[in-house]
């Protein structure tokens, strides 16, 4: 864990978690002023209102350090353009990033396959691995809200994903089909292809069954889950989109094989284990007697890496409670429904990130992801830090079949309460 500095997150978050942890009444906002706060950043008409442009810095404290002709000039002329292009106004960013990936990424992989060298190969793996996790979570916002883009950018909003997607270590559709169609279905549940709840959290062994059963078999378990749940034409889907891929790796590689290891392999490989790294974090705490619960079975973070650098991807309960949510408003959803966090006794840690929660737990090192919590509600907030540690200790004890059954075989509703926000 790297201590940051407030002044590195975002602005909600700023405002989130000096609401939630400051200690004198007179620095402490209320619940109504912080969600005034957290509504002008996001309402067109309010002088608050402030898009994002680069996931690196605040376009506020961009133009404070930029000369006035590169604001006048360069910024300000594509912010105009930019938000006609996008279908939210806040969301820049998302045709910032669109635009980095189609001028960098696509001309590198196409001249590494006409002008193999080991450098250049070398430097483009590296690079991707650095885009591919604010693309994944690019993409996550595309597939929850079918396109980014306003309506008569339509057709660049449907090609950019099948561009992108097999460069940055996805084959097609399946993110979509296995998070939208599969994972939001079962939640992390008995059927849920990467639960984690028949592991053990803090297990390195569990970990890496978890990890291999998903880079060798998921091609075949997730086209035979949809088949298993009457539904053969996302079978057929999942499957023709997975499978090409594959088809089109293995004719290239039969061209180009340096090309299309550093190319198309390499990242498929740690984009898969990235995202079994990250889903292990975010599911890593899952309450034995409700492990239905949004609240409980999901954490939020608020941190810089998945917050300022991945849209919001810390808010994960937030997402659960409603996938459609726009990114934006997860923290004052968060704020509208703070009780029911407290109530439902949900997570929130502060200055550590998915991959960091998965290393801390396979090191077993509880006390660092302790001193990380943010306590909220009554019984978080009586905790010594040794309670604290046996708690979250607690929450990462594997199901048995028989705690699955008990808790999944009833039928039993799953639990996501009436929360603020959209």
């Amino acid at each position: 864990m790297a201590s940051t500095s407030n002044s590195q997150l975002t602005t909600s978050d700023r405002i989130v978690l000096d609401n939630l942890t400051s200690t004198e009444k007179s620095e402490r906002l209320d619940d109504h002023a912080t969600s005034t706060l957290l509504a002008n950043l996001n309402d067109y008409a309010s002088p608050e209102f402030e898009p994002v442009v680069f996931t690196n810095w605040d376009l506020q404290h961009l133009r404070g350090h930029l000369p006035n002709w590169v604001n006048n000039w360069i910024l300000l002329p594509y912010l105009s353009w930019a938000q006609t292009v996008v279908r939210r106004k806040t969301d820049v960013v998302f045709l910032t990033h669109i635009l980095l990936y189609l001028t960098t990424a696509v001309p590198s992989a196409v001249y590494l396959f006409f002008h193999f060298s080991w450098p250049h190969a070398i430097a483009h793996w590296l690079t991707i691995g650095y885009y591919c996790g604010p693309f994944t979570l690019l993409l996550h916002n595309h597939i929850h809200n079918n396109g980014v883009l306003a309506a008569r950018y339509s057709q660049l909003d449907r090609c950019w994903p099948y561009i992108l997607e097999p460069l940055m270590g996805h084959t097609w559709d399946s993110y979509y089909y296995h998070h939208v169609k599969h994972h939001h279905v079962e939640n992390n549940g008995p059927d849920d292809l990467s639960s984690t709840i028949r592991y053990q959290r803090d297990s390195a062994i569990d970990f890496g069954i978890y990890v291999g059963r998903f880079l060798l078999l998921i091609w075949i378990e997730l086209p035979w889950y949809f088949i298993r749940k009457h539904k053969p034409d996302l079978a057929l889907r999942t499957a023709f989109g997975e499978w090409i891929s594959y088809a089109v790796i293995y004719c290239l590689a039969t061209i180009n094989f340096r090309a299309t290891m550093f190319v198309l392999i390499l990242p498929l490989v740690q984009m898969r284990i990235g995202m079994m790294v990250g889903n292990w974090g975010q599911h890593a705490f899952v309450d034995h007697e409700d492990p239905q619960s949004d609240f409980r079975s999901s954490i939020t973070l608020i941190d810089v890496a998945s917050n300022r650098h991945c849209f919001n991807d810390g808010w994960h309960t937030a997402h659960h409670l409603n996938p459609r949510r726009h990114w934006r408003d997860h923290p004052l959803s968060f704020i509208k429904a703070k009780s029911q966090y407290e109530t439902n006794g949900a997570l929130i840690f502060r200055d550590i990130d998915y991959l960091a929660i998965t290393w801390r737990l396979l090191r077993k090192e509880y006390d660092i992801l302790a001193r990380c919590l943010v306590p909220i509600g009554e019984d978080q907030k009586g905790m010594n830090h040794a309670q604290k540690m046996d708690m979250l200790k607690s929450k990462t004890k594997r199901f048995d079949e028989e705690d699955v059954r008990r808790v999944y075989g009833n039928g039993k509703e799953k639990i996501k309460g009436v929360v603020g926000g959209k």
